[in-house]
């Protein structure tokens, strides 16, 4: 079961800054510029993948905070193009074209 009220105020947040402020988690803004959509969807992605909810003494901010740090931290060790967040990363490399020079100069 989720908190409410503290679900209501993270619907006024709306970037990858609001949610590492909001959560006091230290970061790079060069790190969160280049990586803002990634962050965020990890963050949902971690979130997603843990049901069980906050452990013990946690709570609700700790457990968000936890998840948040992770995904932020993932991306200071790491890359997009790495950590394939997006489906977009998952294609297969593509694969190279012959074209016979005469081809081109008919």
């Amino acid at each position: 079961m989720r908190n409410d009220e503290l679900e209501a105020e993270l619907e006024d947040l709306s970037s990858a800054e609001d949610f590492l402020d909001f959560f006091e988690v230290p970061y790079d803004s060069q790190v969160v510029f280049v990586n803002r959509l990634h962050i965020l969807q990890r963050f949902h992605d971690y979130l997603e993948a843990d049901k069980e909810g906050p452990s013990g003494e946690e709570g609700w901010i700790g457990y968000y905070t936890r998840h948040l740090t992770t995904a932020y931290q993932d991306f200071v060790a790491s890359d997009a193009r790495t950590e394939k967040v997006f489906k977009v990363f998952n294609a297969q490399d593509p694969k190279p074209v012959f074209v016979p020079l005469d081809t081109l100069l008919k």
